[in-house]
């Protein structure tokens, strides 16, 4: 398996290590503060033990053994395929980080950012290696929310963005390809417009905070579990979401305000959706989605409940 060097090794970078030790990969700590790698390791054990206990982790003692805890930043990254960033939100931060890591770092190594906000042509415009530099945004914590998505600038090489998506996928994680760089990301904009619409609820008097949490943790959160909101209105008209958009558009437009259910927006999903829209399908679909729901609901049941 390949090397990955972990540069930062707070709570996110801990998180990413216990991916990728995980899976068999050498995953070498580095810190710049003395002793914060070499106690990673001890976090790390703790997460791998708990994903054990679910059976989610095979070998916890084994994984462990392939984290080494280094003292230099020339260390970690002596022979690394892959170096995963997480370092201070600021582009001062990544600029003077990067910048290390280009000198240090092997010609071959891909070279991404955990950053949340921050686009990788902030800093790496005048890196030598700047075409093999991307972002890869995670949810926290990355071991337990395996979505990632990655980000390039436009001096990336697209080639090296699909090998990274090869590498995440092997790590077990779920990455997406953000095409061009917008503010937020994909995840952070979705929510964002999810949060400011339940703060706006309940500011105004229409739903109390706990009546606004049970419409997504018992309503929405439900289908969103398991599909995506495309996948959730292809299942909400019987032609599928063509059909749905020629339904409920103009509705969606009063109510965001938005001009964005439109035919071309239309066109531009169904260009690279997969499947007909055919009612045996939509029915074929259907089907599978209660059974999921169903099974959803029992393990809900039978769930722990939330500690005061």
């Amino acid at each position: 398996m390949p090397k990955v060097a972990i540069i930062g090794s707070g709570l996110i970078g801990r998180a990413w290590a216990t991916v990728f030790c995980s899976h068999g990969w050498t995953t070498a700590l580095y810190d710049p503060v003395p002793g914060v790698a070499k106690a990673a390791k001890a976090h790390i054990a703790r997460n791998l033990k708990e994903l054990a206990d679910l059976d989610l982790v095979k070998d916890p003692k084994g994984a462990a053994q392939n984290l080494v805890a280094c003292g230099s930043l020339a260390e970690a990254l002596a022979g690394t395929a892959l170096v995963q960033e997480n370092g201070p939100e600021t582009v001062e931060a990544k600029i003077a980080i990067h910048t290390e890591i280009d000198t240090l770092a092997p010609a071959s190594a891909i070279v991404v950012s955990s950053t949340s906000f921050l686009f990788a042509s902030l800093w790496a415009k005048n890196l030598k290696h700047r075409s093999r530099v991307l972002v890869a945004h995670p949810v926290n914590p990355p071991h337990l929310v395996p979505i990632v998505e990655l980000c390039p600038s436009p001096w990336t090489d697209p080639k090296v963005v699909e090998k990274a998506r090869g590498l995440y996928a092997r790590a077990g994680q779920v990455p997406i390809i953000v095409r061009k760089e917008v503010d937020g990301f994909v995840l952070n904009r979705l929510q964002a417009v999810l949060m400011a619409e339940a703060f706006d609820l309940v500011g105004s008097g229409v739903v109390s905070p706990e009546d606004l949490d049970k419409t997504i943790r018992d309503g929405l959160g439900l289908r969103w579990s398991f599909m995506g909101p495309f996948e959730t209105i292809e299942l909400n008209a019987p032609g599928g979401i063509p059909d749905y958009n020629r339904r409920y558009g103009p509705s969606l437009t009063r109510l965001t305000g938005r001009k964005v259910f439109t035919s071309a927006n239309e066109a531009a999903i169904m260009a690279e959706w997969p499947g007909e829209q055919t009612p045996e399908r939509i029915a074929r679909l259907s089907k599978w989605r209660d059974s999921r729901l169903a099974a959803l609901k029992a393990h809900k049941r039978g769930a722990k409940k939330k500690p005061a």
